[in-house]
């Protein structure tokens, strides 16, 4: 019993190791040197504990990540399953994580560890191994990855205890010499922050208010010298094609700025989650390419998707998706276009945009550490590619990352 609650602790002290990154920095806290000390610990823990310890330490960082996923499942209709769904996702890396525990050899862990940086679990490529480093003294790339863990590998393998912690010199050559440069786009750009709470986001006594404040923010954008301005994901709460009015109004507005601002689109029986530029009288629809796991598609086999689908979700999981990530031009600049979760997918940054239009509606996680975690992430992508975001969010997140 004394031996399991050890191991037990030990799991939770990894899992600590391995996600305060995130909690310091939803509270403001951003310190290189004590990020680096906190990743490279939380990978050497995770090389170096105890077998059973390991399963501990992947059901508490399924839960110290995203622990706040279920908090949207009561605007399904269906938030009794929220506890099941947190308590899922522990169980989810607990299971991602058990490989690791196949060993006690800390270097077999680590090639298990490098193999497993390239898994997304049905899907969520959320919980990225290298996101630890992304704001410390370590790079971010596979190559610094894999100097992290043989640097603290390979210790194991040495018998002379007078060079045994020599590999960790290697450590140096994981360190951050720069990323790919990253140019501000040639124009003035307005990111609006909305704050619609997601209770009251859909319902018809919210709908005029937020096309007045829609409406609102254009105009003080136009006032201020704007080139565009960034509107959230969804912000119109409406399949936007099928209000003529509403086109034609915004089309007369961006006779003097461009607009660019998240909606629905229905077509041909469809539904989309979009974007929609209006410039110069004209307008561009860009739908999306990569759906949320579980949010916007189920991604298990037809047959379950199906009953998942009609019973938990009232046939709401069913939008469908480009085939390709859609460019805007504006004002004689190319911006590539993502929606929320597709922004942190590699999928998106096909062909390095220089420029990356990002919209989200984060309000479906309040509160949580869920617009913190996705910042970083931006970040890791914007400095993976060398990519300037400007990102407009519903609740927290809103600015240019780079």
């Amino acid at each position: 019993m004394k031996k399991l609650l050890q191991e037990i602790l030990a799991g939770i002290i990894t899992a600590w190791l391995f996600s305060t990154f995130i909690y310091l920095e939803d509270w403001g806290i951003s310190i290189k040197l004590l990020n680096t000390l906190l990743g490279v610990s939380a990978i050497a823990m995770l090389l170096y504990i105890p077998k059973r310890a390991v399963l501990f330490s992947g059901f508490f960082i399924g839960l110290f990540w995203f622990y706040w996923i279920g908090y949207s499942f009561k605007y399904q209709g269906v938030g009794y399953m929220e506890p099941f769904i947190t308590l899922g996702f522990g169980i989810i890396y607990l299971i991602f994580f058990a490989p690791l525990a196949l060993t006690k050899k800390p270097y077999i862990r680590a090639l298990l560890l490098f193999g497993l940086s390239f898994v997304e679990p049905l899907g969520w490529n959320w919980l990225k191994p290298e996101l630890l480093f992304v704001e410390s003294y370590i790079g971010i790339y596979k190559y610094q990855f894999a100097i992290v863990l043989a640097a603290l590998s390979l210790p194991a393998l040495i018998k002379n205890k007078k060079y045994r912690f020599a590999p960790l010199l290697l450590l140096i050559a994981a360190l951050n010499f720069g990323y790919v440069p990253q140019e501000d786009a040639p124009l003035k750009i307005k990111l609006v922050q909305t704050h619609i709470s997601q209770e009251k986001k859909w319902t018809r006594e919210q709908l005029y208010p937020t096309i007045s404040l829609i409406f609102s923010e254009i105009q003080k954008a136009t006032r201020g010298g704007y080139d565009v301005v960034v509107l959230p994901e969804s912000v119109f709460p409406l399949f936007l094609n099928k209000e003529p009015r509403l086109i034609a109004t915004l089309k007369k507005a961006s006779q003097k700025i461009a607009i660019v601002t998240g909606a629905l689109l229905l077509e041909d029986g469809k539904h989309y989650n979009v974007a929609y530029k209006f410039e110069d009288g004209e307008f561009q629809i860009a739908k999306k390419l990569v759906l949320v796991p579980f949010g916007e598609y189920i991604p298990l086999p037809k047959f379950a998707r199906k009953f998942i689908n009609d019973t938990f979700f009232s046939g709401a999981s069913d939008f469908v998706t480009a085939k390709a990530p859609t460019d805007f031009i504006i004002k004689g600049v190319k911006f590539r276009n993502a929606i929320c979760y597709e922004a942190t997918t590699d999928a998106i940054y096909k062909n390095h945009p220089k420029y990356l239009i990002a919209i989200s509606n984060n309000a479906w996680f309040t509160p949580s550490i869920e617009p913190t975690l996705q910042n970083l992430l931006l970040r890791y992508f914007a400095r993976k590619y060398g990519v300037a975001i400007y990102h407009a969010t519903n609740d927290r997140g809103t600015g240019v990352i780079k």
